[in-house]
C-alpha cells in the first residue's frame, strides 16, 4: 500500500490495521488509551470521527512512527504536526554535528549512520574495510547499507558466517516491516531474501558456547576480523528525519581485530601525510 493509497483510506480503517499489527484488542486499546471501547468501535468503523487529539493519542499508544502519525492525521482530515526537515537544513546543524561527532570518535572502528531505508547517510573513513572491493553500483549513490552487505558482489563474498549474519539482519529487517509497515522495506526485504547464500541460515541465534553476540567475521587479506555491532537513535525525536536516524556503530570482537583494524588505520595516515608531503 502507497502513502497515497493510505491518505485515500479512512482514518478509522488505518487505526485498526495499526491496532492489529500491534497484536491488540479494542478492550487492551481502549484501556490504555482511557477512552471506551463503544467509542474506539465507533472510531474504526467510520461511525464516529476522532478530534487530532484522539488520532494523537491512539497513535502514541499504538507506537506509531511520526511519518505515519501525519498520514493518519491527513486521513483524519487534520494538517501533519510532525515536521520532516532535510538533513541539510540549518536547523538540523546540531543533529548533523552529532552524528559526526559519533562517527569520527568512533575511528579507527567502522560506522555509519543511516535513515529508515537503509540509505547511508554518512560514515567514517575506516568503512573501507567494508566496502573494499565492492562493486562500483553498490556503491554509488544512495547506497544501501544492507544491500551492500548480501549482495554477492558486495560485502557478502567476504564474510565468513554469511548465512548466521544474513539471518540476522533479515531478521532485524522482517521486524522493521512489521513494526512500521512500510511497503518500501517490504520490497527490500523481498529483494534480499532472493540473493544467493550457500551457508544454512539459522532459524533463531541460539548462542554457543561463550558467544554473547551475533558476530560479523569478515575475511581481510590472509586475516579473519571479528566485529559486534551497536545501535544509536536519538532519544526524543520530534522531526520525521531525526526520528528515522541512526548510526550502527562496529567494534572489534578480539585483540587480534583491534590490532588489524589499528595497524590499517596507522599506515593509511602514513600514507596521506607522505602523500601531502609531496
Amino acid at each position: 500500500m502507497t502513502v497515497a493509497g493510505q491518505r485515500q483510506r479512512p482514518v478509522g480503517q488505518l487505526l485498526r490495521e495499526w491496532r492489529e499489527r500491534r497484536r491488540l484488542s479494542q478492550l487492551e486499546l481502549a484501556i490504555q488509551a482511557d477512552i471506551s471501547t463503544r467509542h474506539l468501535s465507533f472510531v474504526e468503523t467510520g461511525r464516529a470521527m476522532p478530534s487530532r487529539d484522539m488520532v494523537l493519542r491512539l497513535a502514541e499508544q499504538l507506537d506509531v512512527p511520526l511519518r505515519e502519525r501525519n498520514h493518519l492525521l491527513l486521513a483524519a482530515g487534520y494538517a501533519p504536526i510532525y515536521p520532516r526537515t532535510s538533513l541539510d537544513s540549518p536547523a538540523l546543524a546540531a543533529v548533523r554535528a552529532a552524528v559526526r561527532q559519533v562517527l569520527t570518535a568512533h575511528q579507527p572502528y567502522p560506522a555509519i549512520a543511516v535513515d529508515r531505508h537503509w540509505q547511508l547517510v554518512e560514515a567514517n573513513a575506516s568503512i573501507g574495510l567494508f566496502t573494499a572491493g565492492a562493486a562500483a553500483p553498490l556503491l554509488t549513490p544512495p547506497v544501501n547499507a544492507l544491500r551492500l552487505a548480501l549482495h554477492p558482489a558486495g560485502l557478502a563474498p567476504r564474510i565468513v558466517n554469511l548465512g548466521e549474519w544474513r539471518a540476522h539482519l533479515l531478521g532485524r529487517l522482517r521486524r522493521q516491516v512489521a513494526q512500521s509497515g512500510d511497503p518500501e522495506l517490504a520490497e527490500l526485504y523481498g529483494e534480499l531474501r532472493a540473493y544467493p547464500c550457500d551457508q544454512p541460515e539459522p532459524e533463531v541465534e541460539i548462542p554457543g558456547p561463550g558467544e554473547v553476540v551475533v558476530p560479523l567475521r569478515i575475511r581481510h587479506g590472509d586475516l579473519e576480523l571479528a566485529f559486534f555491532g551497536t545501535v544509536c537513535t536519538f532519544g526524543t525525536p520530534l522531526d520525521v528525519t531525526v526520528a528515522e536516524l541512526a548510526v550502527e556503530s562496529f567494534f572489534p570482537l578480539d585483540e587480534q581485530t583491534a590490532a588489524a583494524v589499528r595497524s590499517a588505520a596507522e599506515e593509511e595516515e602514513r600514507r596521506v601525510g607522505s602523500a601531502s608531503a609531496r
